[in-house]
């Protein structure tokens, strides 16, 4: 049986000695949000993640979610668990305390996030779609829809969805077809189908809040026709002073998908037909809201890609500490048995290691970039708030693309390690492989992240937003040059970077000559942004970790572990730029020099 422990000095450790979250936290006004706090935060959720959902995790994926006249059951213990998760406050963890959130800051939902995925990728699911649906509405709801919905899904008795995706459209929602008609009192009646909803029916709550996408008769062609609907299951009505479900709506399950993975997370197809609902915001501008839900989600599926290689991780090392094959190259290590623990092996160590250094340097990364989050939220300095929206949105598909396929190869990494047991359903390892590899596909698949940093990012706002991340890298690299101890990790990091800024150059003159050059060089050029800010955040974890063991720490070993991971980052899987270098240089021809029928 795979286990979890979460990795509460890691958070610790990068919040309050990295980030220094507490002093941002005061800084923007959150008092509230006390280094204390948010430590007895952290355990409390570790705690329930690790007694409560990691357990229902393997009993989950070989149940799955069940089908019958409409109705969606969850696995065996989801309802109960979801219900402690739901009274313990963690489902409005970061909502406002207006609507009965908790308002704490938004990093902290990231770190929840983490815990979460790690311990049932699956169960959170189902409170992750009731974030993104909270989100949409409270910025873009009418005080009347905040003050209907937004109580309910912080208290988590109703949950939410979002309806994007139909049979002939995903990325492409200018094919949409879903339509709404005026009912001339205020409402639309709705009518089309959405498949691969997340969570669009379940056992888990009173009433289900989907968000859906749909095109008036008179409007636009295209995306500009879009507009955003709330379309609940079942009607709000108030009965003794209090807002609940009443009448059934036409938005019902037609089924669900017999899935790879995430199995005890219900895929469903939804069916409109006459469905009541109401505009959120602007006709037309649906789109506008929708990315609220789905930037946010994207950062979410990031989480996702790296709580899982967490898990993977934690679980094939406890394995090579245990399993014995072989002797060390070196010459026996445990004399007392008949063989070494597989850990003594370096490629062993090469698979630990680069799950190691990839997890806890995206740890650090995803972090930063859900803290600009609350910067961007909480501020007094629009100039402050305009630089942390660039970055959000600079890193926002550079996380979400990278954390899910370094994820999904993290777990199969960590499944190498066990060997033939690793493809046993009982150990848990094949599961975390299949988890993850949903999180390169949806939520906008990875391929389509890339293009969207060449072809939006990059070149937004003249390059401003590139300028976010540039300044502090190369200031960093200024302000350290002088240190010669420290020169073994700032030096080939500086060569990385440089390369990064040179490939930069390369993309944005050959693109605006020919768009096919920024496509073909979009997903290497991703990597390797990725890889060099990971290695910035291993930088900075690097100069605390020596400050700390400096300063005569007597947690040596945990700050000693930090050096050597950031070394072996920085001379093991930094170096992997330099191919991803190569292969953007080498220009879009070798792919687009075929015709169709030579493939």
């Amino acid at each position: 049986m795979p286990t979890y422990t979460a990795p509460i000095d890691n958070f610790r450790f990068v919040l309050n000695d990295v980030l220094q979250v507490g002093d941002t936290f005061a800084k923007l006004g959150l008092t509230d949000a006390t280094p204390d706090l948010l430590d007895a935060v952290i355990e409390e959720a570790g705690k329930f993640c690790e007694n409560e959902i990691q357990p229902l995790n393997l009993s989950g994926d070989t149940e799955g979610c069940s089908f019958e006249n409409g109705v969606v059951r969850t696995p065996k213990g989801f309802k109960e668990a979801y219900d402690k998760f739901r009274e313990g406050g963690w489902v409005g963890l970061t909502a406002d305390p207006a609507y009965g959130g908790q308002g704490l800051p938004h990093t902290m939902s990231s770190v929840l996030d983490e815990m979460v995925s790690a311990s049932n990728t699956s169960f959170g699911m189902y409170p992750g779609l009731s974030a993104g649906a909270y989100r949409a509405i409270s910025l873009h709801g009418s005080q009347e829809q905040k003050n209907l919905y937004l109580p309910k899904l912080t208290d988590g008795i109703w949950s939410g969805t979002m309806c994007l995706t139909e049979p002939q459209c995903g990325t492409d929602l200018g094919l949409l077809r879903t339509k709404a008609v005026p009912a001339g009192d205020g409402s639309y009646k709705i009518s089309g189908t959405k498949i691969f909803i997340s969570a669009g029916e379940h056992d888990l709550t009173e009433n289900i809040i989907h968000l859906v996408l749909a095109r008036l008769p008179d409007a636009p062609a295209g995306i500009r026709g879009i507009s955003l609907f709330i379309v609940p299951k079942f009607l709000p009505k108030e009965e003794n002073g209090q807002v609940v479900a009443g009448a059934r709506n036409g938005i019902f399950c037609g089924s669900i998908e017999h899935k790879m993975g995430i199995k005890a997370s219900s895929t469903c197809v939804m069916n409109l037909d006459d469905a009541t609902g109401w505009l959120i915001g602007e006709r037309d501008k649906g789109m506008r809201a929708m990315f609220t839900m789905m930037n946010a989600a994207r950062l979410g599926v990031a989480i996702q890609g790296l709580g899982l290689a967490e898990v993977a991780y934690q679980n094939a090392l406890i394995y090579a500490k245990d399993r014995i094959q072989g002797r060390a190259l070196t010459g026996a290590q445990a004399k007392d048995k008949a063989a070494d623990p597989i850990i003594v092996h370096p490629d062993v160590r090469r698979n630990l290691l680069t799950v190691k250094s990839f997890v806890e340097g995206a740890r650090a990364l995803g972090l930063w970039v859900s803290l600009q989050l609350d910067i961007e939220e909480h501020a007094t300095d629009p100039k402050e708030r305009e630089a942390a929206n660039d970055l959000l949105a600079l890193m926002t598909p550079i996380v979400k693309s990278y954390f899910t396929d370094a994820g999904f190869e993290a777990a199969n990494s960590s499944m190498q390690v066990w060997g033939g047991h690793g493809y046993i359903h009982e150990n848990g390892a094949e599961q975390f492989v299949r988890d993850a590899r949903i999180t390169q596909i949806y939520e906008g698949a990875n391929g389509i992240q890339a293009l969207d940093l060449v072809g939006r990012k990059l070149p937004a706002n003249l390059g401003r937003s590139l300028r976010r991340f540039f300044h502090p890298v190369a200031k960093f690299i200024e302000d350290n040059k002088g240190d010669a101890e420290f020169g073994e990790l700032l030096l080939p990091y500086a060569k990385s970077f440089g390369k990064l800024q040179q490939a930069t150059g390369f993309i944005a003159q050959k693109g605006l000559v020919n768009p096919n050059e920024a496509g073909a060089a979009s997903s290497p050029y991703l990597r390797m942004f990725a890889l060099v800010a990971i290695g910035f955040m291993w930088l900075k974890m690097a100069k605390v970790a020596k400050a700390k063991l400096a300063e005569g720490s007597d947690r040596k070993d945990f700050y000693g572990s930090k050096v050597k991971t950031a070394r072996f980052f920085i001379t093991k899987t930094l170096p992997e730029t330099e191919t991803h270098f190569r292969t953007i240089m080498a220009g879009a021809k070798p792919l687009m020099d075929f015709e169709v029928d030579e493939f």
